[in-house]
């Protein structure tokens, strides 16, 4: 009877060995799986962050450029309207323009103050076109070179903004992008410079 007792103890100890075995390699196999978990989702987590700030520093990009073709819009209708006077509309149409940028406090209020800039700009031009005098005047032309510099500068800006905002979109809608993104609450972002056909393109001078 004692050697059947002690053969089960016996028995008893390797089972429960091979138990905590068991359990053990269960634990370090979960405590893996958990690591690997939270590896991807900080790596998700931070990768998202890295481009919803890449948007914000395309943007500021963007807003300087626009900022500088404001400062520059003033002189280059003073000179029109000295050739120009009785285009009252195209001059209103300008100072509202300016007036909807220096009034905008969000980003896509100023993403449309800048389309509506857009517009009394090239309505601007258009009228320029029918003055000869206007288009030989120093000042004009030099006015419409820094115009032109500008806007070929807020059309590389813009692109690059877009760009962004595509590369960050992808990131939130995906799996498992989306999930990580709607948790920490970075949602897709919606603002776009989508101009006009007839907008598309930067200003062309050719004065």
């Amino acid at each position: 009877m004692e050697a059947e007792e002690e053969a089960a103890e016996e028995a008893g100890e390797v089972f429960k060995l091979r138990r905590d075995a068991v359990m053990k390699k269960i634990l370090v196999g979960l405590t893996v799986v958990l690591v690997i978990c939270a590896a991807v989702i900080i790596g998700l987590y931070n990768g998202i962050v890295s481009k919803h700030e890449a948007i914000t520093a395309k943007w500021a990009q963007v807003e300087n450029q626009l900022q500088r073709r404001n400062d520059l819009i003033p002189n280059l209708v003073s000179t029109v309207q000295g050739y120009a006077s009785h285009e009252k509309t195209v001059f209103e149409n300008i100072t509202k323009a300016r007036s909807q940028w220096s009034n905008a406090s969000t980003m896509e209020e100023k993403v449309k103050a800048a389309t509506a800039m857009d517009a009394a700009l090239s309505r601007l031009l258009f009228v320029a076109e029918n003055y000869p005098n206007l288009k030989a005047d120093q000042t004009f032309l030099r006015l419409m070179d820094e115009l032109s510099g500008t806007e070929n500068r807020i059309a590389v800006e813009r692109m690059r903004y877009n760009e962004s905002v595509q590369v960050y979109n992808v990131a939130v809608r995906v799996f498992p992008g989306n999930i990580i993104g709607a948790v920490f609450g970075y949602n897709p972002a919606t603002v776009y410079f989508k101009a006009e056909e007839k907008a598309k393109a930067p200003v062309e001078v050719k004065f």
